[in-house]
Order: C-alpha cells, then sequence, then structure tokens
C-alpha cells in the first residue's frame, strides 16, 4: 500500500531548511508510513535583497507565497520561523502548532580583539538589518554605527570582515540550529536586546478545514511556549505594528503565569518605553492586548507614528 503523503512548504534559505527538514524528521519518526517531502517556495522577502526590510513594504514578506501555495492545494503544512508570521492570516488558513523556543536572545560575533559588547570602541560598526535591535542597541551606546546588512546566517558572519564591521548582531536560534554555537561571542540580555516577537519558536500552518493534517501535527505544539508567543502576538497586532518596527516583546511561563515583558523605542533609541506584567496563561491573548495599551498610554502612538512617516513602509522582518 502507497505510503501517504504530506508535503511542507518552506522558504529555501539555509535556516528555514534547516527548520524544514527537522519537522519533516519529526513526522516521519513519529508516523514510519508517513512519505514527507519539501516545497520550496521563493519568497518576495527572499528576491528583494539589496535594501532593508524595513523599506521594502507589505505585510508577509516571508509567508505570503507559501500561503498561497496553500490555499491552491500544493501544500498541507507550512514552516515558518515565528517572528516572520504576520499577526493576521488569508481567510481558511491558522497557526495551528507554535514549537517549543530555543534561545530566544540576541547574540552579537565581535571582530578578533574586542572580548565583549561593552568594549566596543566608540563609534564602532554594527551590522544588523533590524530596526528593533538598532534602537535598543543605540539607546545603550548611542555612539555606535548602524549598518544594514541581509542576507542568511552565513552571509551576515562573512561580513563582519567583508564590510570591516567591529560586530554582527544575529538570533541565538538561528546560529544554534545551523552549528555555528561556537563562532558566537556574546549573548546579549534581554534587558539590553528584548527579543522579537515569537524569536527562538517555529509556527505551523495548516488549512483550518483540513482536519487529517492537523492532527497529524498537533504534537508539535509546546503549551508554554504557545502561551508566550500568543502574548507577545497580541501585544504586536493591538499595537498594529509591522513586523520591522522597533517593538518587542518577551514573554515566560512558570507554573501557570506569564510575564510578558514589551517594549516600543524609537529608531535611533532617544525614546523608549517598557513595561513588564504578569497574569494567567490562559489569558495570555488579553494580557498582550493589555500591555498593549498601556504602552500606547504611555506614548508608545507618537513614536510609531514618526517611525512610520520614516521608513515609510507598513510591515518587514528580519530573518534571523
Amino acid at each position: 500500500m502507497a505510503k501517504r503523503q504530506l508535503r511542507i512548504g518552506t522558504r529555501a534559505s539555509q535556516l528555514a531548511l534547516w527548520q524544514a527538514n527537522w519537522v519533516k524528521s519529526e513526522l516521519e519518526k513519529r508516523y514510519p508510513d508517513l512519505d514527507v517531502t519539501l516545497v520550496k517556495i521563493k519568497t518576495t522577502g527572499d528576491k528583494i535583497l539589496d535594501v532593508p526590510l524595513a523599506r521594502v513594504g507589505g505585510k508577509g514578506l516571508f509567508t505570503k507565497e507559501i500561503e498561497e501555495a496553500m490555499l491552491a492545494g500544493e501544500i498541507e503544512v507550512a514552516v515558518h520561523s515565528m517572528k516572520d508570521v504576520p499577526t493576521f492570516f488569508p481567510e481558511g488558513l491558522g497557526l495551528r502548532c507554535i514549537t517549543k523556543r530555543e534561545d530566544p536572545r540576541d547574540i552579537v560575533i565581535l571582530r578578533p580583539g574586542v572580548k565583549n559588547w561593552e568594549e566596543l570602541p566608540i563609534g564602532g560598526r554594527i551590522g544588523t538589518s533590524s530596526l528593533r535591535r538598532k534602537a535598543m542597541l543605540l539607546h545603550s551606546r548611542p555612539d555606535l554605527q548602524m549598518l544594514d546588512i541581509r542576507g542568511n546566517v552565513e552571509t551576515r558572519i562573512r561580513k563582519l570582515t567583508d564590510d570591516n564591521l567591529d560586530a554582527v548582531v544575529l538570533a541565538a536560534a538561528g546560529m544554534h540550529r545551523l552549528g555555528f554555537t561556537n563562532q558566537i561571542s556574546q549573548y546579549l540580555p534581554v534587558d539590553v536586546s528584548l527579543p522579537a516577537i515569537g524569536q527562538g519558536a517555529l509556527g505551523l500552518e495548516s488549512r483550518i478545514d483540513d482536519g487529517d493534517t492537523n492532527e497529524l501535527i498537533d504534537f508539535f505544539n509546546h503549551p508554554e511556549t504557545a502561551h508566550a508567543v500568543v502574548a507577545e502576538r497580541a501585544l504586536l497586532a493591538r499595537l498594529e505594528g509591522g513586523c520591522q518596527v522597533p517593538i518587542a516583546a518577551y514573554g515566560t511561563v512558570q507554573d501557570d503565569h506569564l510575564t510578558l515583558t514589551g517594549l516600543v523605542a524609537s529608531v535611533d533609541g532617544l525614546q523608549m518605553l517598557k513595561k513588564t506584567v504578569t497574569g494567567p496563561t490562559n489569558q495570555a491573548a488579553r494580557l498582550g492586548t493589555s500591555l498593549a495599551d498601556d504602552l500606547l498610554i504611555m506614548g508608545a502612538g507618537k513614536i510609531l507614528n514618526e517611525v512610520y512617516q520614516r521608513e515609510t513602509f507598513n510591515a518587514g522582518r528580519e530573518e534571523v
């Protein structure tokens, strides 16, 4: 009898393929009679490499084409980095699972001779594509020069030398997954660089009415991570933030309680609003929305409006 088929849609970047292959492997271990294939799909964000994502415009830069393939019946499941996933889905599609989170922190890779982040020279050249990272690091060190870098993990690491940078900033999760842990110079504390919404977690998207597929993938959902990420995404949705604006949120769960920190900053890091709240995990979405409202009362709307006017975009997304 022929094996049951399941098609996973994924971007073709090195990190995206690692993530999709991990999902494939876990599915085939759990279901020996399942034949899983990967369908590589090039997204808008993959095609535009010479412009900072914050200026590209449009939502779902790394998900739209994959979702179109799902709606067309070409794939059953999509595997995304959670921080690439917009807060709203096309009709008929939904986020079915959020996987256990990898290390959510940002990391720096420093040029030889620099021992740690605190010892970067005055006016040091820092490579990052993320307005979130730029804002928070400039808040700590307004003297630093922030330079846009794009590309996959290896490309960004090479830019340390190729572009004569003092440091590049990346996500710990991507470094770990691709086997580059030994190249990490320093993990940045979350009070210095608060993670992006969903950073370190993967999301599995599927058709809402595809009961068979949804039953197959449900085991990937990690409740603690899901509660935290749901709260983070509720904050983002309430702030109507694009994925590349200087908004950050990070939730942690202990027992049945969720602690959520949210942040909104100006691009230059001079203005920064930050607050932490706690509440029951079964109220995760409400907690995120409430924290966003608190930040709006504190003045987040004015900061975000200035960011949108400056960057002239709706949304984008850092990849790693």
